[in-house]
């Protein structure tokens, strides 16, 4: 084979293994995109419910003097 051939197989075989390693990646950051949008439902989720017992300690009756004293 020619100088220019070797050159062009190498560059396919270049460009191969780039588009390979293209796929993989953007398949890695799928995968991670989806566990980044399940751990956001599940803080949101633990906000409202860390809110709604703050609420509720906030209602709770006032500190009382035991009746022994």
């Amino acid at each position: 084979m020619s100088d220019e051939t070797n050159h062009i197989t190498r560059l396919e075989e270049m460009l191969a293994h780039q588009a390979k390693a293209i796929e993989e990646l953007s398949d890695q950051l799928a995968e991670q995109w989806k566990t980044v949008e399940q751990m956001r439902t599940k803080l949101d989720r633990l906000t409202e419910r860390f809110l709604s017992l703050e609420e509720q300690s906030l209602e709770a009756p006032g500190i009382t003097r035991p009746p022994h004293y």
